[in-house]
């Protein structure tokens, strides 16, 4: 059984589906920009990015175009 990110005060998130396999690339790419997220994986291709408020606009940015590169899916 998978356990949500614990996400504290000052922090945003977002979801976002991805197929499997490319879990480890995006985890990868948004990891390698220093400070503006982390990725936990829940399951599968099921991940939540969590990132303080105040890079909530640049996390946006990310995601909508790792959306398009990938085929993902940001999950409401």
């Amino acid at each position: 059984m998978s356990v949500p990110p614990a996400i504290g005060p000052g922090m945003i998130t977002r979801q976002v589906r991805v197929r499997a396999r490319d879990v480890v690339f995006l985890k990868g790419i948004v990891e390698a920009l220093e400070g503006v997220a982390q990725v936990f994986a829940e399951r599968g291709g099921d991940l939540t990015l969590a990132a303080p408020e105040g890079r909530e606009r640049e996390l946006d940015a990310i995601i909508d175009d790792l959306c398009r590169e990938l085929g993902a899916m940001r999950v409401e």
